[in-house]
């Protein structure tokens, strides 16, 4: 049976955002790529006291995390990675933003050169809902989880889980671990088949190394 994260924990924050939380080191140097109103930023300084950094393409996200204390500038990640020394950070995160970028491959190229280890959460194109809403309705599918109609939606390029691992393949990253997620916020066993978690899974999380 899949995993269940607690319910106080899913108050706090979105299950990936705990997800990752768990998989950065206490005190770890860390770049928060696209942290929006900083909310994992908190997460991470709060549970594992790291010296975080963020960077915003939104004014009113980097006004929402300066307000909280947190250090966010604005910035692109699709240009502004590019002047990141390499090995600057411990982990760098993309947190639903690496569909959002119009070079995702460039990103993540960056991201693996800025730090030593990458997490990266994405939403899961494959997943069977999406799948049925367009041979069914002939429509771009929404979610609960996916709000947005096609006019006014953030994400540019629409990737699997499939096409993730095959595209931390081709740059040589190597996945020390990931997680699966379902529409409910459960997360698939260890046993589910790749094919399978790429039908029935809605997001999943990936723990890279260089």
């Amino acid at each position: 049976m899949a995993e269940h994260l607690r319910n106080s924990d899913r108050a706090e924050a979105r299950v990936d955002l705990l997800l990752i939380a768990d998989m950065v080191a206490p005190g770890a140097r860390v770049l928060d790529v696209g942290s929006g109103d900083g909310t994992l930023l908190s997460l991470l300084e709060e549970r594992k006291q790291v010296d975080g950094r963020g960077i915003e393409l939104s004014q009113e996200g980097v006004n929402l995390c300066v307000e909280k204390g947190l250090s966010v500038i604005q910035g692109d990640a699709d240009k502004d990675l590019a002047d990141y020394p390499d090995n600057a950070f411990d982990y760098a995160i993309l947190s639903q933003t690496l569909q959002a970028t119009y070079r995702p491959r460039v990103v993540l190229e960056h991201l693996l050169r800025i730090a030593d280890r990458v997490i990266v959460s994405l939403p899961n194109f494959a997943y069977w809902k999406f799948r049925t809403q367009l041979m069914f309705r002939g429509r771009m599918p929404v979610t609960k989880n996916m709000p947005w109609q096609w006019y006014d939606t953030p994400n540019i390029h629409f990737c699997t889980i499939r096409d993730f691992r095959a595209l931390c393949r081709e740059l040589g990253a190597e996945i020390e671990t990931s997680h699966t997620l379902n529409a409910y916020g459960y997360r698939l066993p260890w046993a589910v088949p790749w094919f399978l978690q790429n039908l029935i899974g809605e997001q999943a999380v990936f723990l890279l190394r260089g």
